[in-house]
């Protein structure tokens, strides 16, 4: 009796062992991935917010001011097109090797490209080359980017309790208002210099910077242990044999999968890429100063935090694809009162427009969506599966946002009718493509 009393208590004590080990290891997995995906939304911001106010200044200094923006945006979504491929490619060595390894290279490569970019000389200096090496620097950065966000999310969502995914997702989705919040931030103290310090040599200082969080994000991923999730179909998988491509795998099991998530992701890539770029110049243009909009857009990217995390404890508890409705309908109905603020000269009217566009619409939506997205695809082509459908979403919505703001505004002789009406528009197909999604689930 006292024999079988103590090992039960050996085999608690083990058990209670495991599981402080397995929790700690979940830990680090998702901080690992937070960062990377911090710093993926940081590059992207500084880029973003950098294309807008700095690089027709800088790279195309020679061409009217207007076509200067056209191509500074151009430039911009150079980058977008280049992740597909990066999904593919980091896509199909995660599915096969693991996703460790591949996080590790994406982030080498992250901080390759943005410090390269932050050293790039002026069109002054090297004339045309200067824009050509900014875009073979922005087309790297998007190659890595592109395997970037799938394994960082899958590494938190697979280390991660089934009670607890959807927060697990939500902690790498958090660093999107983390990169931006602290982008803007570092903008807003940059731009306090003079226009003419700024763009001579001050735009460089965040580019720079980036190189802390790619030391900090190596560090922490070398220590996190391979997903268990892709460890448990690699231990059961048969004796070795030629298999197809993840690629292959994702557009032919699972295609529904993919077309699903590209229709869902459209409007909140589009509403966060508009807010760092478009938005943030309609503010400015209309009588608000460039470094108190910025730090308004800054203070709602900190809700932006706070939203998304109280969006994904909804979603675990309750309906992960219900949170996620009530957030495309806030987008499509409010987008209108979000640029009539913009139009104002008061930075309170601007602050409130950005808070209905990221913490109160986007926060709803972002909030599930990494572990939506994860609950589309088996483990052995999820990476793929994951990275393409994102990185072809994020192509198509977010590269093209601020060419398609500039576009309708045109088209509608200075008006944002246009525009608005084409976020409420992608804003329902969000909410038909998750009630879809729901149906499919269920069969």
């Amino acid at each position: 009796m006292t024999d079988s009393t103590s090992a039960v208590s050996s085999q608690s004590m083990a058990d209670s062992e495991a599981a402080r080990k397995s929790a700690k290891e979940s830990r680090r997995a998702s901080l690992g991935s937070y960062v990377g995906a911090t710093l993926e939304w940081y590059d992207f911001s500084i880029y973003a917010t950098a294309s807008a106010l700095i690089f027709p200044a800088v790279f195309f200094s020679d061409v009217d001011q207007g076509l200067g923006a056209v191509l500074s945006y151009v430039t911009l979504a150079g980058g977008y097109i280049a992740r597909p491929l990066g999904a593919i490619l980091f896509g199909h060595f995660g599915d096969r090797l693991g996703r460790r390894r591949m996080l590790i290279l994406t982030i080498l490569l992250m901080g390759i490209a943005s410090i390269g970019i932050g050293v790039v000389p002026s069109s002054a200096t090297l004339g045309h080359w200067s824009a050509v090496l900014l875009v073979a620097l922005r087309l790297l950065q998007g190659i890595a980017v592109g395997g970037e966000w799938a394994g960082a999310s899958l590494m938190s969502i697979e280390h991660a309790k089934e009670n607890r995914k959807g927060v697990a997702g939500a902690i790498v989705q958090t660093g999107g208002p983390s990169g931006t919040l602290l982008a803007t931030g570092v903008f807003s103290l940059v731009t306090l210099m003079a226009h003419d310090q700024v763009v001579a040599w001050a735009w460089r200082i965040p580019f720079l910077l980036s190189a802390i969080v790619v030391i900090i994000a190596i560090i922490i991923r070398l220590g996190v242990s391979e997903s268990p999730e892709f460890l448990a179909i690699q231990q059961s998988a048969p004796a070795p044999v030629k298999q197809r491509a993840p690629i292959v795998t994702t557009f032919t099991e699972n295609w529904l999968s993919v077309v699903l998530i590209i229709l869902t992701a459209l409007a909140p890539f589009f509403i966060q890429s508009l807010s760092a770029t478009f938005a943030l110049q309609f503010a400015v243009d209309h009588g608000n100063a460039e470094s108190s909009t910025l730090s308004m857009l800054t203070i709602a990217n900190f809700f932006a935090i706070l939203s998304t995390i109280g969006a994904a404890v909804l979603s675990d508890r309750y309906s992960r694809l219900g949170v996620m409705a009530t957030g495309f309908v806030v987008s499509g109905v409010f987008i209108w009162v979000a640029f009539a603020l913009f139009s104002v000269t008061n930075l309170w009217a601007v602050l409130l427009g950005f808070v209905i566009l990221l913490p109160l619409g986007n926060g709803l939506v972002t909030g599930p969506l990494a572990a939506y997205m994860a609950s589309m695809f088996p483990v052995h082509n999820r990476f793929t599966g994951v990275g393409i459908s994102y990185q072809l979403a994020a192509t198509v919505s977010a590269g093209s946002a601020p060419l398609v703001a500039t576009g309708l505004m045109s088209a509608g002789d200075g008006d944002t009718v246009l525009l608005t009406l084409l976020v409420s528009v992608l804003s329902a197909v969000g909410l038909t493509t998750v009630i879809l999604s729901r149906k499919v689930h269920s069969t």
